[in-house]
């Protein structure tokens, strides 16, 4: 579905434009104002409700808002998305919509911010109430009414920037030029698809490597919570002061710690096609944690891919990495590399069920030559992508 939420002070044009985005892409619109003057028209039981609190000179609570938008968006069966107006409006709300569209299997696609020059909106008010004969739209009133617009809207501007959803389009010219500038930013959200690849395996079984040539063929950007790690342990961070001591013995390193390193490699790499995450998620509860992540960034796990290796050709692998010059503190014990596969096994097993649960799971075999092993990978990944356009 292609949901929008069209914003923009009063005067922007949002009633316009909205009409001209609803008939090219064929969405159902979703004004609040409209929805609760239908339902007190209809005189519904919950418009009863809404004009009764009205008449007290009340607020209508956020519950009953989601409420009739749930209502709006189930009766919507044969549009392609909706087109939200001036919703949500608060931080509270962008949360609740959040939910809401989550609750439908879908999600917002994109903000887009009609952006006007207060001087241009003074003016355009000030000439509407003359038309409207409206006694309110003097320019002290309007000026208050931009200034409280722009101090309750900021927070979900914010909101949905942090998501990379938030986009602001000129709002000034010809209504045709506005209308295509919008337009072309919805043509490149419906392009945009995020494709993201968790890769799991023993250790040994040549997650690093192969990451690294998957990344490079389908322009996904490669983390790797361990390199992470590792950088700030050779930084002598206070990260890897903390952490030190973990890794070399081969364990976990807390969530809290791991969780903000890949959020900021994320945000930093918004210029690919989607992330590779190796070597996390290792345990269910940090597989919960990304998707947690992801959604905020409207995204999610498209694919995981667990490569096979035999238990003996690991431990063989392992043991020649640790004699190496790239050989690792933990890979120079046997009672290390024992220790690690069996974490892999009680911990990160469950995780790849998980998946397999979720219908997202490949298994490869990552036997043989490095190029019969990423031409296996690649293989099973493209066939994912294509099944997903």
């Amino acid at each position: 579905m292609l949901n929008i939420a069209l914003f923009g002070p009063p005067g922007a044009g949002k009633g316009t434009q909205s009409q001209l985005i609803i008939e090219k892409y064929n969405l159902a619109y979703i004004s609040t104002g409209d929805l609760l003057r239908q339902e007190i028209a209809e005189g519904s039981e919950l418009g009863n409700r809404v004009k009764d609190i009205i008449q007290r000179g009340e607020l209508v609570s956020d519950e009953i808002m989601v409420e009739l938008i749930e209502k709006k968006i189930v009766s919507s069966t044969d549009s392609n998305g909706i087109l939200f107006d001036g919703f949500p409006r608060t931080f509270v709300q962008a949360y609740i919509l959040d939910g809401l569209l989550l609750k439908l299997n879908t999600s917002l696609s994109c903000m887009l911010s009609l952006e006007v020059p207060n001087d241009e909106l003074i003016t355009r008010l000030i000439e509407r109430g003359k038309v409207s004969g409206r006694s309110d739209d003097t320019e002290d009133v309007i000026k208050r009414r931009l200034i409280e617009y722009e101090n309750k809207t900021l927070p979900v501007k914010e909101y949905y920037k942090e998501r990379n959803l938030y986009y602001a389009i000129d709002g000034v010219g010809p209504i045709p030029e506005i209308f295509e500038r919008l337009t072309s930013q919805i043509e490149l959200t419906l392009q945009k698809e995020w494709f993201n690849l968790v890769l799991s395996g023993h250790p040994g079984s040549g997650k690093g490597t192969q990451g690294k040539l998957l990344a490079q063929k389908f322009n996904l950007y490669y983390i790797s919570t361990g390199a992470l790690l590792r950088k700030e342990v050779s930084n002598k961070t206070e990260i890897g002061i903390k952490v030190k001591e973990k890794m070399a013995q081969g364990d976990l390193v807390p969530d809290e710690i791991v969780i903000p390193l890949i959020e900021q490699e994320m945000k930093h790499h918004d210029d690919v096609n989607g992330f590779i995450f190796k070597g996390f998620p290792r345990t269910v509860l940090q597989a919960y944690i990304l998707d947690g992540l992801l959604r905020r960034m409207n995204m999610r796990v498209s694919c995981a891919v667990e490569l096979r290796v035999p238990m003996l050709d690991l431990i063989r692998r392992l043991d020649k990495r640790g004699k190496g010059e790239k050989g690792r503190p933990y890979d120079q014990s046997a009672e290390l590399i024992v220790h690690r596969l069996e974490e892999y096994e009680f911990k990160t097993k469950p995780t790849m069920e998980l998946y397999r649960k979720q219908n997202k799971l490949l298994e490869v075999d990552a036997t043989g030559s490095r190029e019969e092993v990423i031409a296996r990978l690649s293989a099973a990944v493209d066939a994912v992508m294509k099944k997903k356009r």
